[in-house]
């Protein structure tokens, strides 16, 4: 996997099955209205248009097969059922907040928490001149961690010092202290709007 996937994971949460399976149900259901349409009008040739929506000889052999067609039915209900609540559970599961070990010495053990990664983060970018507050997450994994910040910047703020600031130290002294040389991160950043004055 290269870096870019994995920063690109990590950066922000993954949405692929989610949309691969709307799509792929979307997709099913264009197509099943499109044949619908298609052998309503008679393209097909005007007696399909006339037959049942279920072939009569179907539903014959599944009236001679009772047992097999309600056993069929109840494991397609439950394979259903299952994937359903797979689903629900993975799209409410909670993201990862990594905790990086930095010492796997015996008895010199020693673990950086997410909420500690992201609590100097935090403080180192809102000593940062211009900026009002700051909001950072770790997310990712332990061996791919990443950083999600939120600036709001004060009004009159010089956004390229800001930039140049946060990269070359606030960013650069998270790469250290966590011993990585590539640390992906992203930076959402909230202009501070002028006060409005009232007209007298």
């Amino acid at each position: 996997m290269s870096d870019r996937t994995v920063s690109a994971r990590a950066l922000s949460r993954p949405y692929g099955a989610e949309r691969s399976l709307a799509f792929g149900i979307g997709l099913l259901g264009l197509a099943a209205g499109v044949l619908a349409l298609v052998v309503g009008f008679g393209w097909l040739g005007t007696y399909r248009a006339g037959r049942p929506v279920v072939d009569p000889l179907a539903v014959d052999w599944l009236s001679a097969q009772p047992v097999l067609a309600r056993s069929v039915a109840v494991a397609a209900g439950v394979l259903l059922f299952a994937g359903g609540l797979w689903f629900l559970l993975r799209c409410l599961r909670p993201e990862g907040r990594p905790d990086i070990r930095l010492d796997t010495s015996v008895g010199r053990e020693l673990t950086v928490t997410a909420g500690a990664i992201a609590s100097a983060v935090r403080a180192d970018a809102e000593s940062v001149e211009g900026v009002g507050r700051a909001r950072v997450r770790a997310v990712g994994d332990p061996d791919s961690p990443a950083l999600r910040i939120e600036l709001w910047l004060r009004e009159g703020a010089d956004l390229l010092r800001i930039w140049q600031q946060l990269d070359a130290d606030v960013l650069a002294r998270a790469r250290e202290s966590l011993e990585r040389e590539v640390l992906p991160t992203a930076i959402r950043l909230e202009l501070g709007a002028a006060q409005r004055r009232r007209v007298r």
